[in-house]
Order: C-alpha cells, then structure tokens, then sequence
C-alpha cells in the first residue's frame, strides 16, 4: 500500500506526493484500436506481451509501480455536451486510449525516461502521455 501526503501550495493546488518525496503519474498509452490491418498479429503480439512484462516487470522492481493499471476494450461510448453521444470511444488521427498504469518518479522528466523505454512506442501510430496527477484546481 502506498502513503501519500497532499500539499497545497499558495495557489491552493493539490499535489499527491508518496512517503518517499515521489509523485505519481499516470502512462495513456494510445494506439490504433479500429484498424483491422494496425491490429498485431498473435506472433507479434506474444513478443510484445514478452517486452510489456519486461518492462513493467522492471518498474514494479524499482518499486515505482503503482496499483491501478488497465488495459481498456476497443468498444466504448462518449458523451459530449447536450447529450450527444457517440458509439465509439474517442480518436484522433487514428489513435485512442488503449490503457494505462501509474507510476512513481521524482518529477515529469524521471517519469518521461520510464515512459521513453516502453514497448508500446515500437508500433507505428503508438504515443504514451504522461501526466501527473491529482493536480486539482490546475488547468
């Protein structure tokens, strides 16, 4: 179990910060989930499962895993403004949310050279974001 400590500072903003003066992050990774011929193969897909637990392997390791991690269904819905609602999850140039996990690093760029070695990044059309979170009252 992880403990954190909020802060707030002068512009009453909130900030997770663990026991050990780390910050959590989360890691979107996106990718094309709607294109038939983006999808990988289940060769392909065995050696990137092999890397993915390689790497993740390796965070939680370090200690820098933290619980919470999902892999999301290509199927989805999305709701915008006056109820309209799509049935499909959002995408741009070809890209949607696939997943995520969460992290421990010391700042954004600690979190940037965890995120720089993932798998994810070998496939065409593939991006992970990096955000920090429980940044409340930042926008």
């Amino acid at each position: 179990m992880q403990h954190f400590i909020i802060t707030i500072n002068s512009s009453f903003n909130f900030a997770l910060i663990n026991k050990n003066g780390m910050k959590e992050f989360v890691l979107l990774f996106r990718m094309d989930i709607t294109t038939k011929e983006a999808q990988p193969t289940g060769e392909q897909m065995e050696l990137y499962m092999a890397q993915w637990m390689e790497w993740i392997n390796d965070i939680a390791a370090r200690g820098l895993l933290v619980n919470g991690g999902k892999h999301l269904s290509s199927s989805g819905k999305m709701i915008r403004r006056n109820n309209v609602i799509s049935d499909v999850p959002y995408t741009a140039n070809n890209e949607s949310v696939a997943g995520y996990i969460l992290i421990l690093a010391e700042d954004m760029e600690r979190a940037l050279i965890i995120a720089e070695k993932c798998p994810v990044l070998q496939g065409e059309g593939t991006s992970v974001e990096i955000r920090e979170t429980d940044t409340q009252g930042a926008i």
